[in-house]
């Protein structure tokens, strides 16, 4: 992408190829290693809870803290089904309130309590970690979604911690994100910004 050109507002922007995009999460190594060696997540991961994927490496980079921060030492980019992922999307609800999507508040706690996965745009962040002008993508997913995602939508796992140093530095590339084709309907749902 152009260093000149601002991305909208809102727009998925992901590393991906005809079949999988990657998303990001950072986890302990008690729950890392365990997902590493399966290929997928299995206990101490918890189904119950709520698990956030993200797309975009250096939002991810500023939530862990480039590993550093309690509990996310190890940074996993998942590969999962393009299938899966716009799935995910399309049985999402905000998670704030958008007079453009909802016609009131409670119909958006209506809506919230009955979508397994929950979206919300964050601001992008720049390498040094400083907020930019646009939004990243964090996806939520729980119930029926965590389970799919588990046991359907993940095609590998890559434990890419050891890589981060260098990539902080500027020493090795960073993952090319490019805008994510999206079907109308989970662009609208999502309030994505064209």
């Amino acid at each position: 992408m152009d260093a000149a050109v601002t991305p909208p507002a809102r727009q998925v922007r992901a590393a991906f190829d005809g079949e999988t995009v990657i998303v990001y999460q950072a986890y302990s190594r008690e729950i890392a290693e365990p997902a590493l060696a399966a290929g997928k997540f299995v206990a101490p991961f918890s189904m119950n809870r709520m698990t956030w994927i993200k797309p975009s490496f250096l939002w991810m980079m500023h939530r862990c803290g480039w590993a550093t921060k309690p509990g996310q030492e190890r940074v996993l980019a998942i590969r999962i089904s393009r299938s899966g992922f716009e799935t995910a999307l399309g049985e999402s609800c905000l998670s704030h309130f958008d007079t453009a999507l909802h016609a009131d508040p409670d119909a958006w706690r209506r809506a919230l309590a009955d979508c397994p996965v929950r979206v919300q745009w964050d601001p992008e962040r720049a390498l040094d970690g400083q907020p930019l002008p646009y939004r990243s993508l964090q996806v939520g997913l729980s119930g029926s979604a965590v389970t799919r995602y588990v046991t359907e939508w993940i095609r590998s796992i890559e434990d890419i911690t050891n890589t981060l140093e260098r990539r902080r530095h500027g020493l090795d590339l960073l993952p090319v994100e490019r805008p994510y084709p999206l079907p109308a309907a989970v662009v609208e749902r999502i309030s994505v910004t064209v």
